[in-house]
């Protein structure tokens, strides 16, 4: 798989004296809160290390990270930035939605904050600008959150036959309402009715599926959400035993055993997390630092789910794919 690309606006210790050794500074410690399951965004957390060890941080050598998992439990952000906080952290970095980095844009103002989030930043508040964030925030937006109207056109591409489309979002979502806006133009666009479909718990998406069977839906876009990303075997599951096309916002969907994805490079947005963290360390403010926009988008195919649904991909998809699963 290819890095995709982003763009960003704009003497020896041991000969040491032992009072000098002692006068050292301690490592800093980093703060990672995240909305996820360390299992689930292991490989997220990974490249934001590879980030971190490109400005020349390595965790427990020359500097320390302290981790908190919300397990998909939105109302624990808050108390667990506020113990981040406390601790104290010298940079904190809030990844997995809008709702993580406004926790910790509640729970300090001074600490500097890296975020990763699929929304625009300056339209659910965090930063007044791209290019000048202003205020002790700044990061990375994946743009996930905006693409359901191009995910929808895709899946009617793959399933023409569909004449209604459920659309799946997460009713506590900060951007639900402009990704449900979006996806209902782009249905007006090319003909065809929207099933509007909400789940914030595990039984929700298992209902979400039930009802896509209910109603006829042809096949549902899955928007971008946190939650989602963790349920994402549950969503392959569940897609391949109603046989349901689905579309999803990462390529994670996809290898996890999905049908098809299309959105922006999660581990190249958590890489460049990590590199704005080093640079926070090595002296830079976030205020100074543009927000990290992606300028590629990834499609990935999973050939063998099509085939399991009784799919033809059309040459038009295979050709614009950037990775096929066989």
């Amino acid at each position: 798989m290819r890095r995709r690309e982003f763009v960003i606006l704009g003497g020896a210790a041991a000969a040491w004296p032992l009072t000098a050794r002692a006068q050292q500074p301690a490592k800093p410690v980093i703060g990672f809160l995240s909305s996820g399951s360390e299992r689930s965004f292991a490989p997220q957390a990974s490249s934001f290390l590879h980030g971190l060890k490109e400005m020349g941080y390595v965790d427990t050598q020359n500097v320390a990270i302290t981790y908190r998992w919300a397990e998909g439990q939105y109302d624990r952000l808050a108390m667990m930035a506020n113990d981040l906080v406390r601790a104290p952290v010298a940079v904190l970095a809030a990844s997995g939605g809008t709702a993580v980095a406004r926790a910790a844009k509640s729970a300090t103002g001074s600490i500097p904050i890296v975020f990763a989030t699929a929304d625009d930043p300056v339209a659910t508040g965090l930063v007044t600008s791209l290019n000048r964030p202003g205020g002790n925030l700044t990061g990375v937006s994946l743009i996930s959150g905006v693409l359901s109207a191009k995910n929808l056109e895709l899946l009617h591409d793959l399933v023409p036959t569909a004449k209604l489309i459920a659309v799946l979002v997460n009713p506590n979502s900060p951007s639900a309402e402009i990704q449900l806006k979006d996806a209902q133009d782009a249905a007006n666009r090319i003909g065809v009715g929207i099933l509007v479909l909400k789940a914030s718990t595990e039984r929700e998406v298992d209902s979400a599926f039930a009802a896509v069977l209910a109603e006829h839906a042809g096949a549902m876009v899955v928007v971008a959400d946190p939650f989602f990303f963790l349920r994402r075997e549950q969503f392959a599951a569940l897609a391949a035993r109603h046989a349901v096309p689905t579309i999803h916002f990462f390529r994670e969907f996809v290898t996890a055993g999905g049908l098809m994805s299309y959105g922006t490079s999660l581990s190249d947005g958590y890489r460049q997390m990590g590199i704005y963290v080093g640079r926070i360390l090595k002296g830079e403010k976030p205020a100074d630092l543009p927000i990290v926009q992606p300028t590629r988008f990834e499609m990935v195919i999973n050939l063998e789910a099509a085939k399991a649904l009784g799919l033809t991909v059309p040459n038009n998809l295979l050709v614009a794919a950037d990775e096929v699963i066989e």
